[in-house]
């Protein structure tokens, strides 16, 4: 399964990254359709996480910042090879959260 990770950049504009590819938009969406043209067909199946850039104990502030603060450098083409494993260390637990957040949202809405 392919993971892509959706950030806003600016107010009207927003990054969507799966491993070594990615791709802007004006939307989430339109993020999302400029990299999903990118996939092989063996990278259909997708898991998406839209970051809505609040922190919160499962993606903190700090970690936020830093994410940022790579993908500015990323873009950029700034990133050394450490960067680089901080960055995919840092969407990696990003998807975590993200996981951890919708397990809280699902028993949250069985009690």
């Amino acid at each position: 399964m392919t993971t892509i990770t959706i950030l806003p950049e600016k107010i009207d504009s927003y990054r969507a990254v799966a491993g070594d590819k990615e791709s802007t938009g004006r939307t989430a969406g339109e993020a999302l359709d400029a990299l999903t043209s990118q996939l092989d067909e063996e990278e259909s199946g997708t898991l998406v996480i839209v970051q809505n850039r609040k922190a919160d104990q499962f993606f903190n502030a700090i970690q936020q910042e830093r994410l940022t603060e790579l993908m500015q450098l990323r873009k950029a083409g700034n990133l050394s090879a450490d960067e680089e494993r901080e960055l995919e260390s840092l969407v990696d637990a990003e998807l975590n959260g993200a996981r951890q957040r919708a397990n809280a949202l699902s028993d949250g809405l069985k009690s």
